[in-house]
This record gives structure tokens, sequence and C-alpha cells, in this order.
């Protein structure tokens, strides 16, 4: 029994202490789009979407602080929701994502996402 206990603590230790508390750049843009209801739009494309008028911004500079989540990916899909929301509300149905970031909370090494976004109208 004592073996039991001691191995599922460095199983938990090993994956607790292993998982990521940031994404990046990459990882981020890839993940993101699969947890949100609305579309990603990348800034890259944003500029041809609008002027062939496909898209129309309809807030810019939305700022979100999702609910810190155990682990990055809770931070994640707590900070997709808050994104859907504000497109809901909006009455849009297309996002794009201008800036992230995880800040330090405390001294233990909890973190909280911020999401920087704008909401669209998109007939895509």
């Amino acid at each position: 029994m004592k073996l039991l206990y001691l191995s599922l603590f460095f199983i938990f230790s090993i994956s607790f202490f292993n998982c990521q508390s940031s994404y990046t750049p990459a990882k981020m843009y890839k993940v993101i789009p699969t947890l949100t209801k609305s579309k990603l739009i990348l800034q890259s494309e944003v500029d041809s979407l609008v002027s062939t008028d496909k898209c129309k911004y309809l807030t810019k500079g939305r700022s979100y602080a999702a609910p810190a989540g155990l682990f990055a990916k809770n931070d994640l899909k707590n900070a997709a929701k808050g994104i859907d929301e504000w497109v809901q509300l909006d009455k849009g149905n297309a996002y794009i994502l201008t800036n992230y970031k995880w800040i330090s909370m405390d001294h233990s090494g909890s973190t909280q996402l911020n999401v920087d976004f704008d909401t669209l109208y998109c007939n895509e």
C-alpha cells in the first residue's frame, strides 16, 4: 500500500510540475480557436477582410482578465469563454486576438491570463 501511495505521489508531482504556465504564440493561436465558438481572425487577414466588406469591426480594444485556473489550459478555457461572451454581447461572430499575457498573481507562481481582442461581424 505504501508503494501505491508513493507511486501516486511521484506521478502527481511529475505531472503537476511539468505543466505549462504559459503558451508560445504558435501554440496559443493553435489552441484558442478550438476553445471558442467565435471565429478567430488572424491580424494578417483582417485588412483584406474589412476592405472587401467581408468583416466589419464592432468593438476595438476589448480586454478580459480570465479567472485563474489550476493550469494554463484552464486559464485558456476561461479566456475563451470570456471572449465568446463579449463577441456575443457585441452581436458579432469573430474576434482578433491582439495581445495576451500571463500576469503573476502572487509569490507562489499563480498566474492569470489577460487577453486583448477586437470583436467583428463577418459574412463568412
